[in-house]
């Protein structure tokens, strides 16, 4: 980590830390401080790595986003903004972030985390932005934290709230059902890392082919993330056939969707 580096992330940020050093633990990962002792001052006032920091950042996250969404949606019912919230923080969304502010590049990892592809892993990424996130609420303050937070994530608040939220597996099933009376069946088939940051990958089949895979950090997540992505095969098809996005059939040229692949969603349980 370089300071033209940290230099960057600032300019992406829209804000100027007064001390850098909250900062450089945001994106100091534990696998980085298992192989290389912090500075002191560092461990002292925020940790040897940033999962404290991260622990504040995502209520700092929560807080903004609830209220942005509260006051631009001020008839919604309570569970109407519970899925915007999910919908705009997930960990798709702030691993897009993350990426596009230089936050992957410029992250501390160890060897390890290295040579795995961790500076690309989008839970690395999302975590290490809610880190971020909190080291901006503690250098300048929860107004600082808003503006930061409300720079990187209100076109996607805006576009939730103008859209509205999809619940993918009940769109599936319903345009499968419509067209070859499939119903769609999930399936885990496996788990990764360790129990405090879990995730989950499950197969999508459609008449016992499988039509895509997702991950989420619960199977319910899980599963409308491989659920989206049949969806986007189907779309694609449709769109390559010259057929409308709304056709149900699982491929308009073959009876097949495409295999794909769908990253996970931090949405709350």
């Amino acid at each position: 980590m370089t300071d033209t580096t940290l230099d960057r992330v600032q300019q992406a940020l829209g804000y100027h830390f007064k001390d850098v050093l909250a900062l450089r633990a945001a994106l100091t990962h534990r696998s980085w401080s298992s192989e290389h002792h912090a500075p002191r001052e560092q461990v002292e006032r925020f940790g040897a790595d940033n999962e404290r920091l991260e622990f504040l950042g995502d209520s700092v996250l929560g807080v903004v986003v609830t209220e942005a969404l509260w006051r631009r949606s001020p008839t919604a019912p309570e569970g109407v903004l519970s899925r915007f919230r999910s919908a705009v923080v997930n960990e798709a969304s702030l691993a897009d972030v993350a990426t596009r502010t230089g936050v992957g590049l410029a992250m501390r990892l160890g060897r390890g985390e290295e040579r795995t592809g961790g500076r690309t892993r989008p839970s690395l990424l999302a975590d290490a932005l809610e880190a971020v996130f909190a080291a901006v609420y503690l250098d300048g303050g929860f107004e600082a934290a808003r503006a930061v937070v409300l720079l990187a994530l209100t076109e996607r608040i805006d576009r939730v709230v103008a859209q509205g939220v999809d619940d993918f597996k009940s769109t599936l099933q319903e345009r499968l059902q419509a067209s070859h009376k499939v119903t769609p069946r999930y399936r885990l088939v496996a788990t990764f890392g360790p129990d405090h940051d879990r995730e989950h990958e499950v197969e999508l089949e459609a008449d016992n082919i499988v039509v895509a895979r997702g991950r989420g950090r619960s199977k319910k997540d899980a599963e409308q993330s491989a659920a989206r992505a049949a969806l986007e095969s189907l779309d694609e098809s449709a769109r390559a056939s010259g057929g409308s996005t709304g056709d149900s059939r699982p491929d308009a040229t073959d009876g097949k969707i495409e295999p794909r692949v769908s990253g996970d969603d931090r949405s709350e349980p």
